[in-house]
């Protein structure tokens, strides 16, 4: 309980920019595919938000708020690939196939900023990335 609460803390004491970030990630993969839960694919995308919810909470237990967190986020690559796959049956003027791509959109684009994250970490910058949390 206590990475989860030290998690929750990191993400509010993050800047502006990456808290709004990571709110659209959160509605995206856990609040919009409530919208959509008698979709096999909302299913699939709101289990993924979770796991990566629970991974990033074993990684802030480990490492502290540090880059590494984002591994978290490792179920989205066979998600992705599972949405992709889903493309050519969902028409792209409803709200469920608007939603379904602007997933895509945003968890690529948070893969590739995990990417470079993780990288860095591996690296040796193993610093907590915000300041001040409490122990």
């Amino acid at each position: 309980m206590r990475a989860f609460m030290r998690f929750n803390q990191g993400l509010l004491a993050m800047p502006l920019p990456w808290r709004g970030w990571v709110l659209l990630l959160i509605g995206a993969n856990i609040l919009a595919p409530l919208y959509f839960l008698e979709r096999m694919e909302a299913q699939v995308v709101l289990a993924a938000g979770m796991l990566g919810m629970g991974l990033m909470t074993a990684l802030t237990a480990r490492f502290g708020f540090s880059r590494i967190i984002g591994m978290g986020h490792i179920a989205w690559v066979p998600l992705l690939g599972f949405l992709w796959s889903q493309l050519p049956d969902v028409p792209a003027t409803d709200s469920f196939g608007l939603w379904l791509r602007a997933v895509i959109v945003l968890d690529a684009t948070s893969l590739v900023i995990d990417a470079i994250d993780a990288t860095r970490f591996f690296r040796g910058d193993r610093a907590e990335t915000v300041i001040g949390l409490p122990a």
